[in-house]
């Protein structure tokens, strides 16, 4: 694999940003079965949050000086970091470059962290129980918690671990 730079965001990152959220955007809406708003964008807030809440962080990932994907996470002034948001481009995917950026994320921010996906992303369930066992080895948790803006649909699956 060609080397993985993993950075910080910064407001001159915003355009790149949001073209990346709106490719994960429609891979998620293959399982969740949300249309593009009218405008053929999704909703962002998230991605707004990550680039102007000082209580979250963006992080990009390049290879070869193109990006490669990103990671948001929340919480950062509580116990517990959130991963909010991970993507990486399908061209990148497979090649360790998402297993390398999680582990560069997780380094800037030591401590309990907690990673939520849905089991009908069965890439992701395998993807994340993997990820918390390179960081933490056995010495991770999961479990199912409602969604609390949509009661009624299928539990999160929530991941926690801490750093070595």
């Amino acid at each position: 694999m060609t080397e993985l730079s993993v950075r910080r965001t910064n407001p001159a990152d915003r355009a790149v940003l949001e073209r990346l959220w709106l490719l994960f955007r429609h891979d998620l809406s293959e399982l969740d079965g949300r249309l593009p708003n009218p405008d053929g964008t999704f909703r962002s807030e998230r991605l707004e949050s990550a680039l102007s809440d000082p209580d979250w962080c963006g992080y990009l990932f390049e290879r070869d000086d193109r990006p490669a994907g990103f990671a948001f996470v929340r919480s950062l002034s509580g116990p517990t970091r959130v991963l909010n948001s991970f993507f990486v481009a399908r061209g990148a995917r497979r090649s360790g470059v998402g297993l390398q950026a999680m582990k560069s994320v997780v380094a800037e921010h030591p401590g309990p962290w907690e990673v939520a996906f849905q089991d009908a992303n069965t890439r992701a369930v395998a993807f994340w129980r993997r990820v918390a066992t390179e960081i933490a080895g056995d010495a991770w948790t999961e479990e199912h918690r409602p969604v609390p803006q949509d009661p009624t649909g299928p539990p999160d699956v929530w991941i926690a671990f801490t750093t070595r």
